[in-house]
């Protein structure tokens, strides 16, 4: 694995809801504060009060191993009712771009939540630049961080659709 190949991380649960109630759901950004990840609170910012392109909000993070940061996305791609993207960092090079989807099944939803690692310089990348040989194993642990945030986002989220 290595960062000029933007690895993404994808999770999927079947939700016992309908697709208008998962959408409730996903677009609620204080929903991973409910769950164990890194995400710690989040807030809306200029006015913004709920998921539109343009609109921007503040994710407080911590992590035992990298420390506390906050980041601010903006949300890039929203089709009501069923996606919604945000991008962190700069448009020309984000840092990452993340985003859940909604599909009706049948009685209920299918949702997902999936990230890709950004172009843009980060944290991340000067840490492999530090230790290059490291670089594939450096990857994997902060995919598996992500994709653990998110297994746990789906977890909350099949608690709460019942």
């Amino acid at each position: 694995m290595r960062l000029r190949d933007t690895p993404t991380v994808e999770v999927t649960e079947r939700l016992a809801c309908s697709p208008e109630h998962a959408w409730a759901l996903i677009t609620d950004i204080e929903l991973p504060t409910r769950a164990d990840g890194e995400l710690q609170r989040a807030e809306w910012l200029d006015g913004a009060t709920g998921v539109a392109v343009g609109a921007r909000f503040r994710g407080y993070n911590a992590d035992p191993q990298i420390g506390e940061w906050y980041t601010e996305p903006e949300i890039i791609e929203v089709e009501d009712g069923r996606r919604w993207v945000w991008r962190v960092g700069p448009p020309q090079a984000p840092l990452s771009i993340w985003g859940f989807e909604v599909d009706p099944d049948g009685d209920g939803a299918v949702v997902r939540q999936w990230a890709k690692v950004g172009t843009g310089r980060s944290p991340l990348a000067d840490f492999i630049d530090q230790h290059p040989d490291k670089e594939g194993k450096i990857l994997a642990r902060r995919m598996a961080v992500w994709r653990a945030g998110m297994e746990a986002n789906l977890a909350v989220l099949k608690q709460l659709a019942g």
